[in-house]
């Protein structure tokens, strides 16, 4: 089979959780019916694909008694069947509902997987939406009968719109089934059509280079609320995920990324996932080529990704968007979310953003958080539903745009799913605290966290990375987060706080800024990305008994373009309550066992006292 060559953690990436497999069908489901679909004229080489599809359309339904409808299709190597739940749930909503396998995961069909391409994905699904809008042009057959398959079941908006073969129609999906939602608005608004009415994109990214290779220390204004992750600097490669995506086993998988922590079987893997591209379009390949070579993106390769997401083309996104962002997500991220939804509204796109319990790393929600066969028992469900209810087919109130997000604490103490979702007119939220790092050790640390300049004292530490990839441990990918995190003798440093008196909320980014002090990158970092400073920020958890707890296994990689300057790094953006008694730890290390860090050796000192900018700061809601 095609889809063999992308092997996956399917019930992990194909839809963040939302639908992994379908039930036993009931007397009441809906029975699809099966199409194939062709699309034709896609991209610059005019490509003709075969698409697999389910029409789920309700009891009563019909051209006499038409319904509004939604598209969706699979996360990252999954089918249309990862979409079962959802058209059952929405179907008894009144939704006609086609899933869809997406390019590239159709057994049989010799088109490649072309990462959510506005012109290709994009595309395609814009053809999808005008064979629910009823145009005769786009050919589809039951494969079933053999006979040829035209809608008339589907409300359409031709009269309104002034657009022929417009149908109501949304989308939702995750991951993968999330980012193409962005490529068929941004496809419809550059072609002047703008069928799609609304979307609900869940857990996927804004810039897939900073997906797959980020940069935290050259963010425009230095901060994902810019509405950009499109880092100016060269990436860090994560190449745990990258090797989940290409041709790492399910049954081995945790011990086969494990193994290429040996930098002989980084190279000798990735040379060989190049030079089998599989269904994948040649670019992809050649990007794991310079990374198995030279051990980071070239430029080229890093516009080839920005260019298969939605901030290569936000402008053309206009269509009412509910972004869900998971907190337990290693590969696409909060601050994502956090540049879509900035870069969204700023332009007066209807916008609103939740942050969820879960994502890639864990994809199980709360109970009551998320149930896609029966959203109208879920609080993300319902979210949706009143998202399509009103921007698809025209009834009931508009939905607030603002910002919601999964407190943790709160439903361990409540065990209520409501009240463990803070709301907010907007993203930010709370206020800034300022930590400075000082010289004077706390708890084994190598050095403090004060609350004022007055306090910081003179010291320095320092630290080196010790093998390009690791030692420091976090994750191994979405596959294994039960593992301690480790950071061995030499290889980082840590500042901490004093026990807090009481809770901390932390909900957003943190950010820091210090002063390095690397004399072999300095004389090394003009030649380009190879010799600049690779490290390594996160902020720990302690407990009174020295537990540490990573959130979410979330870290910020960076690459320091210039070390003789201040560089500030922002950190991943976190929901999380630091109890009384705990404290806040910052580290920064060389290494760590998800990433290809440095080849060559680098010495850092950091020195704390007058006339050094070394500080943390944290949002916090109290």
């Amino acid at each position: 089979m095609r889809r063999a060559a992308t092997v996956l953690v399917t019930t992990m990436l194909t839809a963040g959780g939302m639908a992994a497999l379908a039930p036993p069908a009931s007397a009441t489901d809906i029975a699809p019916r099966d199409l194939t679909i062709t699309v034709t004229n896609l991209g610059s080489e005019h490509r003709t694909c075969r698409i697999d599809a389910d029409l789920y359309v309700p009891a009563g339904v019909n051209a006499s008694r038409r319904a509004p409808a939604l598209l969706a299709t699979n996360g990252f190597g999954g089918t249309k069947e990862d979409q079962a739940d959802l058209a059952q749930g929405f179907g008894e909503q009144g939704y006609v509902t086609l899933s869809y396998t997406g390019l590239g995961f159709v057994d049989g069909n010799r088109c490649p997987i072309t990462l959510d391409d506005r012109d290709h994905d994009g595309s395609a699904a814009s053809q999808l939406i005008r064979f629910l809008g009823g145009d005769p042009s786009i050919q589809a057959t039951d494969d079933a009968t053999g006979q040829p398959v035209r809608i008339d079941q589907v409300v359409r908006e031709d009269a309104k719109t002034g657009t022929r073969y417009d149908p109501q129609v949304g989308m939702t999906g995750g991951s993968y089934g999330g980012q193409i939602q962005f490529a068929t608005a941004g496809f419809e608004k550059a072609a002047g059509t703008n069928r799609l009415d609304a979307i609900v994109p869940l857990i996927t990214w804004n810039d897939l280079s900073y997906s797959l290779a980020p940069e935290n220390s050259t963010l425009p204004q230095g901060t994902a609320r810019s509405g950009s992750v499109s880092a100016a600097g060269t990436g860090v490669f994560k190449y745990q995920w990258a090797a989940l995506f290409t041709t790492v086993g399910v049954v081995n998988g945790a011990q086969d990324l494990t193994a290429l922590a040996d930098p002989a079987t980084f190279t000798s893997f990735f040379q060989q996932a190049s030079n089998n591209c599989a269904n994948f379009e040649p670019e992809v390949c050649r990007a794991l080529a310079e990374v198995a070579t030279v051990g980071y993106p070239s430029q080229a390769s890093i516009q080839y990704l920005r260019s298969n997401s939605v901030a290569s083309y936000m402008g053309d996104v206009r269509v009412p968007t509910l972004i869900g962002q998971g907190q337990a997500d290693t590969l696409f991220n909060l601050q994502e979310s956090v540049a879509t939804y900035t870069a969204l509204k700023r332009q007066g796109t209807p916008v609103s953003l939740a942050w969820q319990s879960w994502g890639h790393s864990d994809s199980s929600p709360q109970p009551g958080e998320l149930d896609m066969r029966h959203p109208a028992q879920s609080l993300e469900g319902r979210a949706a539903l009143a998202w399509f209810d009103h921007y698809v087919r025209d009834r009931g109130p508009k939905p607030p745009q603002g910002f919601a997000y999964y407190r943790d604490w709160v439903y361990e103490a409540t065990g209520d799913i409501t009240k463990a979702y803070a709301v907010a007119p907007s993203y930010p939220v709370g206020a800034e605290r300022k930590f400075f790092l000082s010289g004077s050790s706390v708890g084994g640390t190598d050095g403090s966290l004060v609350t004022s300049q007055a306090q910081v004292a003179r010291g320095t530490s320092g630290y080196g990375n010790l093998a390009p990839i690791g030692p420091n441990y976090t994750e191994t990918s979405g596959l294994d987060q039960s593992q301690p995190v480790t950071d061995p003798a030499g290889s980082a440093i840590r500042f901490g706080t004093t026990p807090l008196t009481g809770p901390l909320d932390v909900v957003g980014s943190p950010r820091l800024t210090v002063q390095l002090d690397a004399p072999s990158v300095a004389a090394t970092q003009a030649a380009g990305p190879a010799g600049q400073l690779v490290v390594f920020a996160k902020l720990y958890d302690v407990g009174p008994d020295g537990a540490i707890e990573l959130p979410n296994r979330l870290i910020s990689p960076a690459r320091v373009t210039d070390v003789t300057k201040p560089v500030t790094i922002e950190l991943p953006a976190i929901v999380h309550r630091f109890e009384a008694g705990h404290r806040l730890v910052v580290v920064l290390a060389g290494g760590d066992m998800a990433y290809r860090g440095s080849t060559t050796t680098q010495p850092v000192t950091l020195t704390t006292g007058p006339g050094r900018t070394q500080q943390l700061t944290v949002p916090v809601t109290n």
